[in-house]
């Protein structure tokens, strides 16, 4: 039996509610150029005087060295092995769900990024200046047009946020084994759609042709000249969190790819801003509503993605300044951590262990004084797996029952 199936075996339903507030990238290092964290430095009294009520520890979001992308991340919070066939969601179709749109079972989805080309035909920005959404949309509908009757492929091109879009092919018959077209890095030319399998070399010349096209429409942007396309995917058969931990669960998530994780577990995702202070009141407005609450904050890893230490700490402080709201709602749990960690340093994701706060009235206070990355390190609940981490805000809940005579 695995750990999900135990959690399944043991749920119980009782009023407790659980809040999971997940501050995403919030986890940094301490190096020669940066010898305090965001969290080191920033003003953090809410979360520090919680820290002196509660346990502290670390998660690992996949395993020791793996640095995980936000969709492993998530599920791996919400209990799901991400390493597991049943986990394996591509970002192509967690950016659809999370854009409220509907996918057929032979429907294929990818996620896609404008992006800026020079001269020479090499990336030197992967998100072209993140480009606002409104030039996104107008970009996306030129590209609709083109591909509105393309070699009898029903195609659709869904305009997201800033840079970001999702392609959709309707129909059957796609193989998802495509690689990603994104190299990851600039100063070199995006990636050909490869076929991982023999099955999949339609699909990927397919592609190969449909990017073509929409870099003709784009070709004379003066930042989003280009696309790359990732997480090509199908519809995932995920066992879903209601029937699985006996939870009425709510999302409240502003980006859509975070949305999409939510809906692909079977939260009912609520409409809410993108900022925390704007979310908090929406968790308010639908308290009875749920026994499960997905707090989602994207702000902390941008600002370490653009390597940005001061925006990141700025993010935290607001954070922080707008938790009396939440606390004020009094949830049985709460758990504070992020999905992965993003150093600023780094500039990008990261393997390094995530801080975890948990409070509860049972939760074994352990003399923290601050939440920071290295009172987690010495907090009493130690560094486990982030796919746990849903058991053990289930038994804080007493929301599950005794193992065994």
């Amino acid at each position: 039996m695995n750990h999900i199936d135990l959690l399944a075996r043991l749920a119980i339903e009782n009023d407790h509610r659980i809040v999971l507030l997940v501050l995403d990238g919030v986890g940094d290092i301490r190096a020669a150029d940066q010898p305090m964290t965001a969290l080191d430095r920033a003003e953090l009294p809410n979360m520090d005087a919680l820290a002196r009520r509660s346990a502290l520890g670390r998660t690992v979001p996949v395993a020791m060295g793996i640095t995980p992308g936000s969709g492993p991340g998530h599920l791996s919070l919400f209990g799901y092995d991400p390493t597991s066939p049943d986990a394996d969601i591509g970002r192509g179709v967690l950016e659809a769900l999370g854009l409220g749109l509907k996918i057929g079972q032979g429907d294929l989805a990818a996620r896609g990024n404008f992006a800026t080309l020079d001269g020479d035909g090499n990336l030197t920005d992967r998100r072209a200046g993140r480009i606002p959404t409104s030039v996104c949309q107008r970009l996306v509908g030129s590209m609709q047009a083109a591909l509105s009757a393309f070699d009898g492929a029903e195609i659709e091109i869904v305009a997201g946020e800033e840079h970001r879009f999702v392609l959709i092919l309707r129909g059957s018959g796609y193989s998802a084994e495509v690689a990603d077209t994104d190299p990851q890095k600039t100063g070199v030319p995006p990636l050909a759609p490869q076929p991982q399998t023999r099955e999949a070399e339609a699909t990927a010349r397919l592609l190969a042709e449909i990017i073509a096209r929409m870099n003709e429409v784009i070709a004379d942007e003066p930042k989003a000249n280009t696309v790359l396309l990732r997480g090509v995917s199908r519809l995932p058969h995920l066992p879903q969190i209601p029937d699985l931990y006996h939870l009425r669960a709510g999302a409240f998530a502003g980006y859509p790819l975070y949305r999409g994780v939510a809906a692909a577990c079977g939260m009912e995702v609520v409409p809410c801003g993108k900022y925390f202070h704007e979310i908090v009141p929406a968790v308010r407005d639908n308290w009875m509503r749920f026994d499960f609450f997905f707090l989602h904050v994207k702000q902390a890893d941008k600002a370490g993605e653009d390597g940005n230490l001061k925006a990141k700490i700025e993010v935290l402080e607001q954070v922080d300044a707008a938790l009396p709201e939440l606390l004020a709602l009094e949830p049985s749990v709460l758990a504070i951590t992020g999905d992965h960690s993003t150093p600023a340093p780094m500039a990008a994701h990261s393997w390094h262990p995530v801080p975890l706060l948990v409070h509860s009235p049972v939760c074994f206070v352990d003399g923290s004084q601050e939440f920071t990355e290295t009172c987690a390190t010495q907090g009493h609940l130690g560094t486990f797996p982030a796919s746990e981490l849903m058991g053990l805000l289930l038994a804080n809940a007493g929301r599950l029952a005794k193992y065994g005579a």
